[in-house]
């Protein structure tokens, strides 16, 4: 099962360390509007808030730690709705108001979304993760979180848990990003996994992505275009 999870260590292992309190990242962060926090059924005061959160401008005072809690449940991997073509439809609407051709963004979806790693449990400490070589499984603990600021002046937010106990194979930490900073329950979110934590608050590129288990290949599609 080790072979599961090298991909994202094999790419982070040549890293260097870094100061985790405030990186400025050379890349800017993925530009997938889909991927935005939505503020249905408040104010619009909250809802521009939430916007701009979303865009990635926000003051440190509203970051807040949050619970594992916030990312229970059963998670399936949009890779291969990618790769077999499920998302095209997708990929043309983005082009259709973007700066790439479809192929274009096809190619660095691809590369944000690739994994093996199809489906990801999440019950109570517990995190499975379902790849090529079988599940293996921790048990995590909150590690607090990492403001990354990118080139391009916005930031986002990592939340970070270690690993305390559980398989070898599992990764010693695994870091959330869902363009929220505060406790909130998940819609989707971007999952960066390995054993070197500094090193992995430098990965901008490669961001397998994940959404509800229970949703159909048509319900995620539809997710992505109204978004």
């Amino acid at each position: 099962m080790q072979t599961v999870l090298s991909r994202p260590l094999s790419i982070l292992a040549a890293s260097v360390a870094l100061a985790v309190a405030a990186p400025a990242l050379a890349e800017k962060p993925h530009d997938h509007g889909h991927d935005h926090a939505h503020g249905h059924g408040h104010d619009e005061a909250h809802s521009h808030a939430s916007d701009e959160i979303a865009k990635g401008v926000f003051k440190d005072e509203q970051v807040a730690d949050r619970p594992l809690s916030d990312w229970q449940g059963d998670w399936q991997s949009v890779y291969p709705l990618l790769e077999d073509g499920t998302l095209a439809p997708v990929m043309a609407h983005k082009a259709e108001h973007g700066d790439k051709t479809a192929e274009e963004y096809l190619a660095y979806y691809r590369t944000g979304y690739e994994t093996d790693v199809n489906r990801i449990e999440i019950d109570g400490d517990r995190v499975t993760f379902h790849g090529a070589g079988g599940p293996v499984s921790g048990q995590y603990e909150e590690d607090g979180h990492e403001v990354l600021t990118y080139k391009a002046g916005n930031r986002g937010v990592r939340f970070i848990f270690e690993k305390v106990s559980g398989d070898e194979a599992a990764p010693k930490f695994i870091q959330f990003s869902d363009h929220r900073i505060a406790p909130s329950t998940s819609d989707h979110y971007h999952l960066y996994w390995g054993n070197d934590r500094a090193a992995l608050l430098q990965e901008v590129t490669h961001w397998p992505t994940y959404y509800p288990a229970e949703l159909s290949a048509e319900e995620i599609v539809q997710e992505m275009l109204a978004h």
